[in-house]
């Protein structure tokens, strides 16, 4: 269905603004909520951008970009925050991979 990276939603500390991509809007409102909240949270703590992005395979990827000149920008801190979000919401980002490769990829259950 598609040919490159999708994006699933995303947060910009610069715009202070949320965007979640319409194609998910069958995932339930609790976790689009928790998504809101982890992205905003993620960009209200260092700053920049966040994107998550699910790739070619189906694996959900988090990217993360910064104006040149913002020296608030919290690029460690960025690392961090991915790898506390990575093990404190695991489940959740597993679920949203079955989710994409069964619903957007036509994948079958059996192949996990």
């Amino acid at each position: 269905m598609y040919q490159e990276n999708v994006t699933l939603c995303g947060a910009s500390a610069y715009e202070q603004k949320y965007y979640f991509n319409p194609d998910f809007a069958t995932l339930p409102p609790s976790v689009q909520d928790e998504l809101q909240v982890m992205c905003v949270l993620f960009t209200e703590d260092v700053g920049g951008i966040l994107l998550l992005e699910f790739d070619e395979e189906g694996s959900l990827q988090f990217k993360v970009e910064s104006l040149e000149a913002d020296a608030m920008f919290d690029e460690i801190g960025s690392v961090l925050k991915i790898k506390q979000i990575r093990r404190e919401k695991e489940e959740l980002l597993e679920s949203l991979e079955t989710y994409y490769r069964v619903f957007c990829m036509g994948e079958e259950m059996e192949d996990f």
